[in-house]
């Protein structure tokens, strides 16, 4: 049997003295806190309304003279946790007792002779635990508060229309697919041999930094299933405000299907870049340009062995050591491709060769975008090549914001985890956008501006009239702080 060692915490720890000084160390420190900097994603969160607006996607069947955790509270502890680094709904049995996060989502606790505290885990447990015996909420017992997935959709859409001043020009959205492994019995959780393990395939859809969509997915599906009808749903939002804005579909050779490219041809003011795998048709049709980059790499080389051969005595490790100083020759080239039936027309196919001591490595690309708009060389590595910075955010959203924390048993559950974790990367997304812009944290990872500007220890103090938050002196990112602030102070507050 495991043993509880929480059944068994010393009252005191002691170290090894300090200059004479013994060091003890416990965990009576009623007034302090770790995490002061949550007052920031706090202040940001009522200027914005994001949480709150969440909170709206739920139905609450609870007896109103009842409720002493609202729904909207509850939801802004457990988002306010992922940000700081609590992904476990247990963890909220202490992190009831913290000041900081009772005054993040509008409670005074800890004061004296005041025993009111936030929701613990067994209660938080009760907006995300979806049982597959309960099919009506307002009927269930225990299980009483409902969320609406259309709404909570379409919020994500919502918040990323409103963070532009004015409407752009053109938009990317780049779509793709993670792996969520799990251990467990979830429901629709299977093998996927790709991935190598049991696990969820979420589908994503960000624009730059931007989340718009997290759809969670079963992984024995088809790569582009659901791709599709969610690609409608956000441009159709989004083009309900931006009614002119040009867009570029971009994703991997997932999804270079027919009905995807169809639908995008179909559109005005929407094009798509999408990876192609190669086939001997492909390959066939850019062998004279792989033949030029042969033969520009091959003069490269000699011209380099040529220039040795007049410094040190010609031999074989000449040659080894110029390969080693020669760039290999790049060239790109558009095709007109059309498969023999998968395809209803032909379309533009652009392709990249890499040509150096290995060979050649030949990559494609399919679009809708003109030769005369897009030269070949730019459609590469401008339009498609930018797509793999999606893998920062899946990152971010991973390690950071544990968005593969999907333990619950039911797939609605999993789902429901999932858009917590999206709401707290949109509230930290935002944070590192419109109020550290100008600092050193303007283009940091979620988990380096948490270490540095959100974990800060503080002391709390009351009085009569005021709440001090007295963090500590020594901390090296003050500067940073009172710019976030600042900025922070200058967002208008959401109507």
């Amino acid at each position: 049997m495991t043993p509880v060692f929480t059944d068994c915490i010393p009252e005191q720890f002691q170290f090894e003295k300090v200059d004479s000084y013994s060091v003890l160390v416990n965990f009576k420190g009623e007034n302090v806190t770790s995490d002061a900097g949550i007052s920031l994603i706090a202040e940001l969160d009522r200027k914005r309304g994001i949480t709150s607006r969440l909170a709206r996607c739920f139905k609450d069947y609870r007896e109103a003279k009842r409720i002493k955790h609202p729904v909207d509270s509850l939801i802004a502890q457990r988002v306010y946790g992922l940000i700081m680094g609590y992904e476990d709904i247990n963890d909220h049995e202490q992190l009831r007792h913290d000041l900081m996060f009772g005054l993040s989502v509008g409670k005074v606790i800890g004061l004296e002779n005041e025993a009111a505290t936030l929701a613990g885990k067994s209660t938080l447990n009760r907006i995300e635990h979806c049982p597959e015996t309960v099919s009506n909420r307002a009927d269930s017992r225990y299980h009483r508060i409902e969320h609406q997935a259309e709404a909570i959709e379409n919020l994500l859409v919502e918040i990323f229309l409103e963070s532009y001043s004015k409407p752009p020009r053109q938009i990317i959205l780049d779509l793709d697919v993670t792996d969520d492994l799990v251990h467990g019995n979830q429901e629709e959780a299977f093998f996927n041999p790709y991935y190598g393990g049991y696990c969820y395939a979420p589908l994503y859809i960000f624009c730059g930094k931007h989340l718009l969509a997290a759809k969670l997915r079963a992984s024995n599906v088809d790569p582009a299933e659901g791709a599709l009808s969610e690609l409608q749903r956000v441009i159709k939002q989004i083009r309900s405000c931006w009614g002119k804005v040009k867009i570029l579909v971009r994703g991997d050779s997932a999804y270079s299907r027919e009905e995807i490219m169809a639908w995008c041809e179909s559109q005005v003011g929407v094009d798509y870049v999408f990876g192609l795998a190669p086939n001997n048709r492909l390959l066939q049709l850019s062998q004279s340009t792989k033949n030029r980059a042969a033969e520009e790499y091959s003069q490269k080389l000699q011209t380099l062995v040529s220039f040795f051969e007049t410094l040190f005595i010609p031999d074989q490790e000449l040659k080894k050591q110029a390969t080693a100083l020669v760039d290999e020759s790049v060239w790109y080239c558009s095709l007109d491709y059309k498969t023999l039936d998968s395809w209803s027309r032909n379309r533009r196919v652009v392709s990249k060769i890499e040509y150096g001591e290995q060979g050649a490595n030949t990559r494609f690309v399919v679009t809708s975008l003109p030769t005369k708009l897009v030269p070949p060389g730019r459609l590469y590595t401008q339009k498609y090549c930018p797509r793999g910075d999606m893998e920062n955010r899946f990152k971010e959203q991973k390690l950071e914001l544990k968005s593969d924390r999907t333990s619950t048993h039911t797939f609605v559950g999993n789902q429901l985890r999932l858009w917590f974790s999206s709401i707290a990367y949109v509230l930290m997304n935002a944070l590192r956008e419109q109020c550290l812009a100008k600092t050193e944290l303007r283009n940091a990872q979620i988990g380096t501006i948490r270490t540095k500007l959100l974990k800060l220890g503080a002391t709390i103090t009351f009085s009569t009239r005021e709440i001090l938050i007295a963090i500590t002196n020594a901390c090296p990112y003050q500067e940073t702080f009172a710019i976030a602030y600042k900025y922070l102070s200058m967002l208008p507050n959401f109507t």
